[in-house]
């Protein structure tokens, strides 16, 4: 007691009490986990059986590593109360208990459930936004599960709708006030160059200069803002939860207990479009299935990319459904009595039914818009991460490619599509514009006098922008294969060694810390959903050079005005605030481009005077999954 009196002084410091309620509650945690499990054990000795028997022995067990875990935290305390072990040295013994396999949070979850009941989602190894965080993350959100367990502040474990969202919203306006300085000044800029002022240049640039130094200190605070205000640990117990949930659903869909009575949709894979856009429309086809709760059945063979189908390249997408039957198959939409349903690209789709990207099941709403700044691109990414579980050869192809390149972070991704893109559907970017956000990235990464090595992943369907860049940027390190650039050319594209290549492509863009890019492309928008499955929320950690974020096929892309605008100049809008305003695209400038719904009327308006309408559909619930 005289201990626990010292530690609760006023000179102890904070996170020491909160380390010992921590383990406190802990410790009472196992006592009453033990003491039911026995009283279970007396009441129902006559049928108990094998199962019984392992978890009371596990019990028994973690309560023997509890005596030794109290041993440890009590030197571990002696060792404060002399002044010998820092903060730093304390949090990571608290990961090591956070992290051990006999843990209560880890005992109890084994123990409660059944392996049949965990559903093998993608692997940690390979992807996973748990691994994703660098170390000072992982001391942040130890000391907040410190805060969140003290019982100091009980509120403090979760924040508010309203925090969450306007916290978001200053770190983009503060993106979008800089696209209006930078690009307005630039613009005087070269008008005071071509009269040829040199020293008003001069001052001009070195304003552009100190101006992109205070955002990056800005954008610096607003992330130790995030992973200092306590709300860390909640918000990665979210996304894991949340994602869980989810998965969860797709399994039990995709394995009915009776699969020749079920009703099923069949999603024919060969579009006829690249890879990305072949996704996406899997993906469309996933949706649609989950909404109509039918069980999706891909039709595969001969694909394009890999002619013996999906199946042996990515796990299949059921267990014990594979084909739809001898039931009669009719097109969309069917009838509700309609056993098999064929679903045709989303282009062609009559009716369009409203839970279309860019919604959002209403039932996951509300959590979304607390927990990530673009609920479509979470809600999408969950489906792949669903379907592109690899198989084992898969997995082992994207490890030694991982290996070969020496992949490691911190790392940017950069996507430079060229060949069949440009001057079709996108314009051709030099490298220069991917590195001038690359170096800005690194730049906010060292704000604070910290130095980190400069890597950058590039993937391109043009070699020789890998070999450019090298030449251009030494001080980089850029990995990236030349040959599977060359393989990703429209001449060889859809053969077994250039679907690899893309495979390796996606899944390393995904995994970087930041990805820099055109999202005209799809390979660049698949590459940003499934970044969402490997962070809480991944929204803010990219850049176009083009479009804002699509999905191809989607209903209206509205945002709700909360600033009202007066035109200044014939290409603006008039908003009055609660105007929705169908985005067409933002222009980087501080500038988007839209039409009110209200007037009918097209035009340009500041990007900072609109917020994100968020819309949504009722979709099954799944009860009980």
């Amino acid at each position: 007691m005289l201990l626990v009196r010292q530690l609760f002084g006023a000179s102890a410091n904070s996170w020491v009490r909160a380390l010992v309620i921590f383990v406190l509650a802990w410790v009472a945690l196992v006592y009453v986990f033990v003491v039911k499990l026995t009283s279970t054990q007396g009441q129902q000795a006559s049928g108990e059986n094998e199962i019984s028997a392992r978890r009371i022995t596990q019990a028994l067990q973690l309560l023997e590593h509890t005596k030794q875990r109290n041993a440890e935290l009590k030197q571990l305390i002696d060792e404060l109360m002399s002044d010998q072990l820092d903060k730093q040295s304390a949090l990571k013994l608290v990961q090591k208990l956070e992290n051990d396999p006999l843990n209560p949070k880890q005992g109890l979850q084994s123990l409660g459930a059944e392996p049949e009941a965990f559903f093998d989602s993608a692997p940690a190894d390979l992807r996973g936004w748990n691994n994703a965080e660098g170390g000072n993350d992982l001391l942040d959100g130890a000391a907040a599960q410190l805060d969140l367990l003290s019982g100091d502040d009980l509120g403090h474990g979760e924040p508010s709708l309203e925090y969450e969202f306007t916290r978001r919203r200053i770190q983009t306006n503060i993106g979008e006030i800089w696209n209006y300085f930078s690009s307005e000044l630039g613009k005087i800029s070269k008008v005071v160059a071509s009269k040829g002022h040199k020293e008003l240049e001069e001052s001009i640039s070195q304003v552009l200069v100190q101006g992109a130094e205070h955002k990056r200190s800005l954008l610096s605070d607003m992330d130790h803002m995030r992973r200092s205000d306590g709300y860390e640990t909640w918000r990665h117990k979210e996304a894991r939860d949340l994602s869980d949930l989810v998965q969860r659903r797709l399994n039990h869909l995709q394995n009915p207990s009776d699969c020749q009575n079920a009703r099923k949709l069949v999603c024919k894979l060969n579009k006829g479009c690249g890879y990305g856009c072949q996704l996406h429309h899997v993906v469309y086809c996933f949706i649609v299935a989950y909404a109509t709760e039918r069980t999706m059945i891909l039709k595969s063979r001969g694909w394009r990319y890999h002619k013996g189908g999906w199946e042996e390249v990515f796990q299949p997408i059921s267990k014990s459904c594979h084909d739809a039957g001898s039931a009669n198959a009719y097109n969309w939409p069917g009838k509700p009595n309609t056993q098999v349903l064929v679903l045709p690209i989303i282009d062609s789709l009559m009716p369009r039914p409203p839970y279309l990207p860019l919604a959002v099941p209403e039932d996951l709403a509300p959590r979304l818009k607390r927990l990530h700044g673009d609920p479509i691109v979470w809600w999408v990414g969950q489906f792949l991460k669903y379907l592109l579980r690899p198989q084992q050869p898969t997995r082992e192809f994207l490890f030694a490619g991982m290996r070969n390149l020496g992949w490691e972070r911190p790392i940017v991704g950069v996507h430079v599509r060229r060949t069949d893109k440009v001057g079709t559907e996108a314009a051709c970017h030099s490298i220069g514009e991917y590195m001038t956000h690359v170096e800005d990235y690194y730049r906010t990464l060292e704000i604070n006098g910290t130095s980190v090595v400069r890597r950058v992943f590039l993937a391109s369907d043009d070699a020789n922008v890998i070999e450019e860049a090298r030449e251009k940027y030494p001080h980089y390190q850029i990995i990236g294969d030349p040959e599977v650039a060359r393989m990703a050319s429209v001449s060889t594209r859809y053969t077994d060694t250039a679907l690899n290549g893309i495979i390796l492509d996606i899944h390393l863009l995904s995994m970087s810390d930041h990805l820099v890019c055109t999202f005209s492309s799809q390979v660049c928008r698949v590459a940003y959903e499934i970044m969402q499955t490997m962070y809480p929320d991944a929204s803010n950690r990219f850049k176009s050079l083009d479009d804002i974020y699509y999905y191809g096929g989607q209903n209206a892309h509205n945002r709700r005005v909360v600033i009202a605008h007066s035109p200044r100049t014939h290409e603006d809008l008039q908003l009055r605030v609660d105007d929705l305003v169908s985005v067409a695209g933002n222009h980087w400038d501080g500038n988007s481009k839209g039409k009110n719904t209200r007037t009918n009327q097209g035009g340009l308006f500041p990007s900072f005077k609109v917020e994100e309408k968020i819309d949504t559909a009722k979709l099954p619930l799944y009860p009980g999954v």
